[in-house]
């Protein structure tokens, strides 16, 4: 029987509870920590050698999506009622609304270092310090809007200009494509500035603080953002019928991603499991 995921800010009080509860446990046992350290290693950028499966690449959706599932398998062994809500960030906008309230992940980080110090995800709590991929610190850190240089969450508009491209993704399958869902959706742009980051990576932006870098699942939000990009994924298909995901057959020798993307039906670490085989996860979950 597939479970549902909900839009966060519909939770009850209790499933908020329920959620952040799950979450501290997981934290406590010490397997979120491995999370944070799957996604720094899979973090390899275009200019980087070797296969690109996380991130800059058509894999970027199925990656994560089995991502969100191994997190969220994880959370229902705590409470088996939890599942991984989404932030519509083209409608919850602001530094004060869902999910940025005391019950939820906390607000803001102070004007001083950007450390959070509300919400049970704050350093004071004692139930989350950063051990993973840390640079400034032990402690949870935002900049939400970024106030010295402040920019908006991107639009209905804007998402919808990636979910009308019928085709999922292009060569050369990186961060430089101009054209595809996948990378209009990643979001990596030409030119300066926040025209430059779309998307899922002005998301990114927008929060500052640990989620700017690759161990940005330090931040809870990182899965309530990613859902809701994974959620783009299935709309997208229902949008255009028979579209799949791209490419269909690896690279050939000579190409310069030649066994540096991952194909339809090839195997995505740290996973046995291929892009094909997570296209249609409507027997796993559904999104409310």
């Amino acid at each position: 029987m597939a479970y549902l995921r909900k839009d966060v800010s519909t939770l009850t009080p209790d499933e908020r509870r329920r959620f952040v509860q799950a979450l501290l446990e997981v934290k406590r046992r010490g397997e979120y920590d491995e999370f944070v350290r799957t996604h720094l290693e899979y973090y390899t950028a275009d200019g980087d050698d070797g296969l690109r499966t996380a991130h800059m690449a058509p894999s970027f959706l199925p990656w994560h999506r089995m991502f969100l599932l191994e997190l969220e398998r994880a959370l229902r062994r705590v409470d088996p009622s939890v599942t991984v809500p989404y932030w519509d960030w083209t409608r919850d906008r602001t530094k004060t609304s869902v999910p940025w309230t005391a019950d939820l992940l906390g607000g803001d980080g102070r004007r001083s270092d950007r450390r959070v110090t509300t919400g049970p995800f704050a350093y004071a709590e004692g139930n989350w310090t950063l051990t993973e991929g840390v640079t400034d610190g032990a402690f949870l850190t935002r900049d939400l809007g970024r106030a010295r240089d402040p920019m908006e969450l991107p639009t209905s508009g804007e998402l919808e200009r990636a979910l009308d491209d019928p085709v999922y993704d292009t060569a050369p399958w990186d961060s430089t494509v101009t054209s595809g869902f996948r990378n209009r959706l990643e979001g990596w742009g030409t030119g300066r500035g926040s025209a430059s980051w779309r998307n899922h990576n002005r998301v990114h932006r927008w929060v500052g603080g640990v989620m700017l870098g690759g161990a940005s699942v330090n931040d809870p939000v990182f899965w309530l953002h990613h859902a809701f990009v994974d959620l783009q994924w299935t709309r997208w298909q229902r949008r255009h019928p028979g579209a799949r995901y791209l490419p269909a057959e690896p690279p050939g020798p000579g190409d310069a991603q030649h066994e540096r993307v991952i194909a339809r039906n090839q195997r995505m670490p740290p996973w046995d499991i291929t892009p094909d085989e997570l296209e249609d996860v409507s027997g796993i979950y559904r999104y409310a």
